[in-house]
């Protein structure tokens, strides 16, 4: 006997929430990466590169923005994942 077959497609609702935590296991690489940018950077001096001071408001952006990210996606997540236990089967 075969095996019913499952569906193509997932439900939107599914299809989001798995998007969204696909988002929030990269938002750590993401981090790395933005980390990373300010040793790119060339020295401060005649040439107009990035100083000290600038590149730390940088990294200290990145962190907060990160903070932010992670909190706004758990909030979605946390929704989401309450509006699937209360649909039927």
């Amino acid at each position: 006997m075969a095996r019913p077959r499952r569906p193509l497609f997932l439900r939107p609702a599914s299809y989001r929430q798995r998007r969204l935590r696909d988002a929030a296991r990269l938002l750590p690489v993401l981090g790395i990466a933005l980390f990373l940018v300010p040793l790119l950077w060339t020295p401060s001096d005649e040439s107009g590169g990035v100083s000290n001071s600038g590149a730390l408001l940088f990294v200290f952006g990145v962190w907060t923005g990160l903070i932010v990210a992670a909190h706004v996606l758990s909030r979605i997540l946390r929704l989401d994942a309450g509006e699937d236990r209360d649909e039927p089967p």
